[in-house]
């Protein structure tokens, strides 16, 4: 069968700075929660904006369903759904009056509008609030208006970014459980988030982006596998680049990273490597300031790959 989704070098780029995006090439299957995770300015909406029609590509391709986002904007906004960032909801109208206006965007009307309206509304669990305005609902509430939007129209392809910034946790659980029934149902999502916890519960395989690139890519459990935990010790005064081999030399590390005022130890058993990197370092005259074990989980890969320094 073949995928769904398919980008071949997609690439956008903008004068006098690096590129937004930088030759991306994956396929998603139908029916796939697909998790694009990176940090800020990593790219990730960037390839939404080009696959759900927003922005046009400077380089590359990319096809939904056989059809190609540039030449064929048309097909493919009828069959994607996007759910953006920032709420796209009229405030002083009532969700329902809201999924009207947006469901008649969609070519809907009359007794098909309201049903799918209802449905939508039900899926996301405010069939009750349908009459409040969306200025008397409550933040995790109007997120989930903004979702019922985006599946009005029965979408194949849904398009969530960031869809629980800012929301309580009942309803970023009720989001979590409607994602999973989309699933269930055969929709395939592209889901981004800045919360590891939540691609490894959602998504059947994530692709961590970087600086526009694409940097790992594959299931949430082989990519945690693959990296193992890390040993992240901050030190004081001396010279840590120094003992960098003897720590490297331990039995069962994989990897070590010296940055600023901190060492990272890669290891499939940090548990086991603890102690002896403990002694090297304070061997070697250097002080420990901080001790942090980050254990076998997506997070502990993501900061592995894109760093620990913030980055705006």
């Amino acid at each position: 069968m073949p995928p769904l989704i398919e980008l071949d070098g997609l690439a956008k780029s903008y004068p006098g700075s690096a590129p937004a995006v930088a030759e991306l090439s994956l396929t998603v299957a139908e029916g796939e929660i697909f998790g694009l995770l990176g940090p800020n300015g990593a790219g990730k909406t960037t390839a939404i904006s080009m696959l759900s029609c927003l922005l046009a590509p400077s380089r590359g391709k990319a096809r939904i369903a056989g059809h190609d986002v540039v030449a064929e904007a048309f097909a493919v906004r009828r069959i994607i759904g996007l759910v953006p960032q920032d709420l796209a909801l009229y405030p002083t109208l009532s969700a329902s009056d809201n999924l009207v206006y947006f469901g008649s965007l969609y070519g809907l009307g009359g007794r098909a509008l309201r049903q799918r309206v209802g449905e939508a509304l039900a899926m996301v669990g405010l069939a009750e609030r349908a009459h409040d305005a969306i200025d008397k609902l409550s933040g995790g509430m109007r997120r989930r208006v903004n979702i019922a939007a985006g599946l009005l129209h029965r979408p194949r392809v849904l398009f969530l970014d960031e869809p629980t910034v800012g929301v309580d946790p009942q309803s970023r659980n009720f989001i979590f459980e409607g994602v999973e029934a989309l699933k269930r149902a055969g929709l395939t999502v592209i889901y981004t988030t800045h919360y590891m916890e939540e691609a490894e519960r959602l998504c059947d395989r994530v692709a961590i982006m970087d600086r526009g690139r694409l940097i790992a890519l594959d299931t949430p459990r082989a990519l945690i596998e693959a990296h193992g935990g890390t040993i992240v010790i901050g030190v004081g005064e001396g010279q840590i680049d120094a003992v960098a081999p003897s720590l490297s030399a331990l039995e069962a590390v994989t990897g070590v990273v010296v940055a600023d005022a901190c060492v990272s130890i890669k290891s499939p058993v940090p548990a086991r490597v603890l102690g002896r990197a403990i002694d090297v370092i304070a061997g070697a005259g250097i002080d420990i300031r901080s001790v942090d074990v980050l254990g076998q989980n997506l997070e502990a890969v993501f900061l592995d790959l894109t760093g620990r320094r913030l980055r705006d």
